[in-house]
């Protein structure tokens, strides 16, 4: 089936722990970024990982656990390529999918427990990408991505405006 990539902090390594059994079960490769137990970590430390991997296009799918998920989230979506969804349900799993493709799933360690983490992961890898319209706003994400990606390597500090821009909103 493939191969995914599965990371956590220490708020995540038991739901970790118990996924990759499952993931294993469902015929996946699975590659731990880590944590390896449940001492205080910081939540960075994983996700980057995590992230880079399915950025570089090396691993189609990730998958990070932290206590709410918002954190792991952040870090995730800073790179290019990641689509990260924090999903605490089969429904936001499957519309993740179904219309923003996203290639990295994360879950809410302190909110989910083994059996509803099972039934949102059999659903976020078992759904399908619509495309179609769905497509044409994932290409203009792209190009938002290649906008700020440009942006940095100009070393174009973000919050710098002509003061002739009014609020700073450009009318495109």
């Amino acid at each position: 089936m493939g191969c995914v990539i599965i990371g956590a902090d220490h708020a995540g390594f038991v739901l970790k722990e118990g996924l990759k059994k499952v993931l294993a079960e469902k015929g996946l490769e699975v590659i731990d970024a880590g944590t390896d137990n449940g001492e205080a970590v910081d939540y960075p430390d994983f996700a980057e990982p995590v992230a880079q991997e399915v950025s570089a296009g090396r691993v189609p799918w990730g998958i990070l656990v932290c206590g709410s998920g918002i954190g792991m989230s952040i870090v995730a979506n800073r790179f290019p390529g990641v689509r990260a969804a924090l999903c605490l349900d089969e429904d936001t799993a499957r519309m993740s999918r179904r219309h923003n493709d996203a290639n990295v799933l994360v879950l809410a360690g302190r909110k989910t427990d083994l059996d509803t983490a099972e039934k949102i992961v059999a659903v976020w890898l078992e759904t399908e990408f619509e495309g179609g319209r769905h497509q044409a706003r994932l290409d203009k994400v792209a190009k938002v991505e290649k906008r700020i990606i440009t942006r940095a390597e100009k070393e174009i500090p973000f919050g710098k405006r002509d003061p002739m821009e009014g609020c700073g909103i450009r009318k495109v």
